[in-house]
């Protein structure tokens, strides 16, 4: 059912030409964008809508245009910026980022892939997106949409597999266009093309350039065979619940005492202590016995939660 990888070639002529008539208007994809702004949208984007993370993204920017200026404030002040991105343990690794580049690269955001993925929270993905998207380097992006698209176009496959596979890399490899520059736009455009059109469900099939040449639309759409995607619950999640912990914190620029926490998660609240140990644990929230001197007394998260403490974001 899947044609070869040398067919791509006649794939790129079509999706450029859309992209370049389709592209959104994103301004992470400015000419002259930094590296830095690139990484930024790169991490930001990671399982949330560009809608949540335009406006938090243009928040970021403005107050931490470089690596430095992020990592000389807290990390806490991060996690309040991160606003609801959801994932907020991204904004301490961002941090941590931004305090690794400034030591170890002079405050430049490296170019090869492989020190950007020595970087704290940088995998593989968000590694090869700064590199082509922030260098013009030629390498294969693969994100959900990219891996959907490719399968569908190219192996005739519904969904590409739960987890990125080598087969996958290989065929998205040879597919890249052998320019440079054009290879970066065909990441970009696939990408864009996934996002709008070529869609998990629902995919918009008579507006795709590329559905004449489609394996699995000349397939007749065969449904997906492999194994079952169970759907993310939220509502009473300990996910909602860290949610609802963290933005209670961010909402205040006070210290907060434990009662607030309470009224925050009043009706289950072994999952309240739960999530709030984890929250200490991780360094997204900090408690301490004095609110006056948060410095003098940074309890461990192993500690018994008390009606006494106060908690907030890190300070330092």
């Amino acid at each position: 059912m899947s044609q070869s990888p040398s067919s791509a070639s006649r794939l790129h002529g079509p999706v450029l030409w859309w992209y370049a008539e389709h592209a959104r208007d994103l301004p992470w994809r400015a000419p002259g964008t930094s590296p830095w702004a690139v990484l930024v949208s790169e991490v930001m984007l990671q399982q949330t809508p560009v809608a949540r993370v335009e406006p938090v993204w243009r928040g970021w920017m403005a107050r931490w245009p470089t690596p430095a200026d992020l990592a000389a404030e807290s990390s806490g002040e991060a996690v309040r910026a991160w606003d609801r991105l959801g994932y907020p343990r991204r904004a301490l690794r961002l941090h941590a980022c931004a305090v690794a580049i400034e030591t170890r690269h002079g405050g430049q955001v490296p170019a090869e892939e492989s020190a950007l993925r020595a970087l704290p929270g940088v995998g593989a993905y968000t590694a090869a997106a700064v590199a082509a998207f922030a260098f013009g380097v030629r390498t294969p992006v693969l994100d959900t949409n990219v891996r959907r698209v490719l399968a569908r176009a190219l192996s005739g496959q519904e969904l590409a597999p739960p987890s990125l596979t080598r087969a996958e890399e290989s065929l998205a490899r040879q597919a890249l266009p052998a320019d440079s520059e054009a290879s970066v736009r065909w990441n970009v455009a696939v990408m864009e093309l996934g996002a709008l059109v070529c869609t998990s469900r629902a995919p918009r099939c008579e507006r795709c350039p590329i559905r004449s040449h489609c394996a699995w639309v000349g397939h007749g759409k065969p449904a997906y065979g492999g194994p079952a995607r169970p759907a993310q619950a939220w509502h009473g999640t300990d996910r909602q619940c860290r949610g609802r912990l963290l933005q209670v914190v961010r909402e205040h620029d006070l210290w907060l005492p434990h009662d607030a926490l309470v009224a925050a998660w009043p009706d289950h609240p072994e999952q309240r202590a739960r999530c709030l140990s984890a929250l200490l644990r991780e360094g997204l929230l900090q408690r301490y016995s004095d609110v006056h001197a948060p410095d003098a007394h940074s309890p461990s998260s192993s500690q018994e939660l008390g009606d006494g403490e106060w908690y907030g974001f890190a300070s330092h």
